[in-house]
């Protein structure tokens, strides 16, 4: 392999000058389009496929080798020769329909590599590396083989091997939920399997040494990895198996005790990718858009009928016991649900509670209201192991009138959020698909919030297997055919599909809100969110549901929002999403001044620009609404109280802004005065500057509307 890499890289930066493609019998060098990352290809002696990154003349991977363990055959990981190498440029600018900017550029190399064995059966794979200023990435296709037609793949051994103990942002590899608090130790002090059994995570599953992607990691030098994988396509998903001795990750894919197997495909096939995002500082991680651009192009072409908005809803009334999703129907004798006049009064998704909603929608520049627990089915979900048939997600309970309500709410000018909770029965829920996406097209619905709370059904499948990953398929491509978009929760993880299907909007997949309401230990702690903006939104938008202004939370003592008022505007802007909640009750925003923030900020974005940030610490971004030219900017802080100088440099020449600055009081704090929130107005332009003093757990928000 590489015993000498000065002496390699220096060869191969010879072989590079003298001509595109280096010979295929010796290590090649791909470099991305600025010479910023590297990665150097070769065989090792045994014929295995091996690589390495460089970022500038730091290592960033040491030899990683690359392969498949599989079922009913030799492992297909050495023995091999290279057969071509053809290495390529694409530079290409393409627009977001809904997104954090208008444009973005797919500038890379590309190198592919064809190997076969040299021995019989001398099957065949291909190698495709990309390298792009801001990261590389590589994936596989097994090429066809004779008299074999499909492939049974047991584990997949892609290698990641660090160079150092460094830092790490991590959640455990849990193969059904990612709803875990992250952990910030050292690489060798990786202890996934300590999280088992936690309280709050009835569903989880955490079978292997791993944590899940996408994770963070900070060398001792300060350059920031990430490892998401993009474009994961009919394949299980892959979490890193951590050997915390040799500091190295490899590849662990979720599996499957039913069908035996981690991944079952028809040959020839491509996996996902693979990617490695490289940045010199954490706030480059956000902005890079690496992972969108390892997708296909949109496939749906026209999405004008889905439009990004604030939503209110009737769901956090639940979360605080005010309310509850079942109506209080039971079952007859012929297992039909029946109004049987017991109803307990406490149903939050009635006809009247719902028109509530839509009426403060209307009257605050907010687009849709969700309702959750509109039909049959909650009285037999909890406690339940045999989830399947509960649902039904046609047939609203007796007090909730889904026709006169969805008529109600074009007339204000809000759109109805659909809900479906599958209750992990996904075989029930694909069964009814067609059926309740032609209601929500029929009764002009086009977007769903869909959920999966549970252990899967049929038992020996997880989440975030391939099984599961075809139906989240299933569900967005049905979605697609009927005008509905998808806002997934407790869903598989994001890989940047929502480039080729911009119908998936946005998902949970972290630890939300919610938590903050009923979890054992006391909800979100405050660095929660400063490490979730550089990990898991790196993955795409997150239904987080910020917006909480009664955040001493009175109906619940024992549990209250770790954040001030400030920081839950501030999260508008920091923490992504096309379709933002303004999560409280309607009742806990009126008369309140800082509720103009939620009535002014935007959701769909020209531009957007990350001013700062460290992960776990704290982070500012700006972001540019579309067409009006407003501008907004979120700061959000840890436990920590901190000064940030923000400088409106970002700001177009030439133009004056209205500026209202909401942050926090000098007294405040969030867990001993929250809510203290100061509102400042001025007017400012380019090359200002303001000094904003940040609470413990604190946040500041600001609107910049554009004058002329």
């Amino acid at each position: 392999m590489f015993q000498n890499s000065s002496l390699f890289l220096f060869l191969s930066l010879l072989l590079w000058s003298a001509c595109e493609t280096p010979a295929p019998a010796g290590g090649t060098l791909l470099q991305s389009p600025g010479a910023v990352n590297t990665i150097a290809f070769q065989l090792t002696e045994r014929g295995a496929p091996s690589y390495r990154v460089l970022h500038g003349t730091e290592t960033i991977i040491e030899d990683s080798q690359l392969g498949f363990e599989l079922q009913g055959q030799a492992p297909l990981a050495e023995g091999f020769e290279v057969v071509t190498s053809e290495q390529s440029s694409s530079d290409e600018t393409w627009e977001m329909p809904w997104g954090e900017q208008r444009t973005v550029r797919n500038h890379y190399n590309e190198l592919v590599v064809e190997l076969r064995e040299s021995a019989p059966p001398q099957r065949g794979l291909k190698l495709y590396f990309r390298a792009y200023d801001d990261g590389v990435a590589l994936r596989y296709e097994v090429l066809a083989q004779a008299g074999v037609d499909s492939l049974v793949i047991t584990d997949e051994r892609t290698d990641f091997q660090l160079t150092g103990d460094h830092t790490a942002w991590w959640i455990p590899g849990d193969w059904d939920i990612y709803e875990h608090l992250y952990n910030t130790t050292k690489v060798s002090e990786i202890d996934a399997l300590s999280k088992r059994g936690h309280p709050n995570l009835a569903q989880s599953t955490i079978p292997l040494y791993a944590v899940n992607t996408p994770d963070t990691l900070r060398t001792e030098s300060g350059t920031h990895l990430s490892n998401p994988e993009a474009n994961l396509t009919d394949y299980a998903g892959m979490t890193l198996v951590v050997d915390t001795a040799k500091l190295a990750f490899r590849s662990g894919l979720v599996g499957s005790e039913r069908r035996g197997y981690k991944v079952k495909r028809a040959l020839p096939f491509q996996t996902p990718w693979r990617s490695i995002q490289i940045a010199d500082r954490a706030t480059e991680l956000i902005a890079s858009k690496l992972i969108v651009n390892l997708n296909e192009p949109n496939q749906l072409e026209d999405i004008s009928w889905f439009e990004p908005k604030k939503y209110v809803g009737i769901w956090w009334e639940m979360h605080v016991d005010k309310a509850s999703w079942d109506y209080g129907m039971t079952l007859d004798k012929d297992g039909k649900w029946v109004d049987t006049g017991v109803a307990h009064g406490r149903h939050g998704a009635t006809t009247e509670n719902t028109k509530r909603y839509i009426d403060f929608a209307a009257a605050n520049n907010i687009g849709g209201v969700l309702v959750e627990g509109w039909n049959t089915g909650w009285e037999r979900w909890i406690g339940f192991e045999d989830r399947e048939g509960v649902f039904d997600f046609v047939t609203p309970y007796p007090d909730y009138d889904i026709e006169e309500l969805s008529r109600y709410a074009q007339s204000k000018g809000v759109e109805i959020i659909m809900h479906h909770e599958t209750s992990a029965a996904p075989r029930t829920y694909a069964q009814q698909l067609d059926t309740a996406y032609q209601l929500m097209n029929r009764l002009g619905i086009h977007s769903v919030k869909t959920g999966y709370v549970g252990k899967l059904i049929p038992a020996g499948e997880y989440h975030h297997g391939q099984w599961m990953v075809n139906h989240y398929r299933q569900v967005l491509e049905t979605g697609a055919r009927y005008q509905v978009a998808i806002n997934a929760h407790e869903p598989i993880k994001a890989t940047g599909l929502r480039r080729t299907f911009p119908n998936a909007i946005s998902r949970e997949g972290l630890r939300g809100q919610e938590f903050n309401a009923w979890a054992a230990d006391g909800g979100n702690p405050p660095e929660h969110l400063p490490i979730v903006a550089f990990t898991r939104m790196l993955a795409g938008p997150i239904d987080f549901t910020p917006g909480v202004f009664d955040i001493g939370l009175p109906t619940k003592p024992d549990n209250q929002i770790n954040t001030t008022l400030a920081q839950q505007l501030a999260l508008y802007v920091v923490i992504y999403s096309p379709i933002q909640m303004a999560c409280d009750l309607p009742e806990n925003y009126v008369n309140q001044d800082a509720f103009q923030f939620i009535r002014d900020v935007g959701v769909d974005w020209e531009q957007s620009r990350v001013l700062n940030g460290e992960v776990g610490d704290f982070v500012t971004i700006a972001r540019e609404e579309r067409e009006t030219g407003h501008w907004f900017v979120g700061g959000i802080t840890d436990e920590n109280a901190r000064e940030i100088r923000l400088d409106f440099d970002f700001l177009p020449a030439g133009k004056n802004y209205a500026a209202t600055i909401y942050k926090d009081a000098p007294d405040a704090h969030y867990r001993d005065n929250p809510r203290a929130v100061a509102i400042d107005k001025l007017r400012v332009k380019r090359g200002d500057q303001q000094v904003l003093a940040l609470a413990p757990g604190g946040g500041f928000a600001i609107s910049l509307l554009v004058e002329d």
